[in-house]
């Protein structure tokens, strides 16, 4: 089962992954998960608030559509993906991103290229605010060094 939601409310992240993780079948030796939170200080210096906006329907089947290519890739039987949009506060949750397989390999696999990709690929635009006033995010060499990595 491939579950993703894209929404501009809060989330819960233990909640989330202990719902996920309990309707895993018998085959199901491994469940990895990836919480990313919104960090209080960056390059830029202090965040107040991160604010991501999406294209709606767009970027709910463009995370859909990742999330169905990794799981065929790693044979993965379950992925679960959550990404919030909207203003964010530091310490609040981003994106939730868990993976179940028969074996932990594959699960981190998956999890790890899923957020490389929603990291670069993902129809999101970031815009961090703070004292000094908001300046848009991209995504770093590194990002997409990474993202890369997982094409070859």
């Amino acid at each position: 089962m491939i579950e993703t939601l894209v929404t501009g409310e809060a989330f819960a992240p233990d909640a989330e992954v202990a719902r996920f993780v309990a309707a895993r079948g018998a085959d199901c030796g491994a469940a990895v998960t990836f919480a990313g939170y919104c960090r209080g200080a960056s390059k830029n210096g202090e965040v107040t608030q991160l604010e991501l906006e999406h294209y709606p329907g767009f970027t709910e089947k463009e995370i859909e559509r990742l999330a169905c290519l990794i799981a065929a890739k790693h044979n993965i039987s379950d992925v679960l993906v959550i990404h919030r949009f909207g203003a964010i506060a530091p310490g609040e949750p981003i994106v939730l991103v868990a993976a179940l397989s028969a074996h932990r390999a594959a699960a981190f696999a998956a999890v790890e290229e899923l957020m490389d990709y929603l990291k670069t690929d993902a129809p999101f635009w970031k815009r961090e605010t703070g004292p000094d006033g908001a300046c848009w995010i991209e995504p770093t060499a590194e990002d997409r060094r990474r993202r890369e990595e997982h094409s070859k």
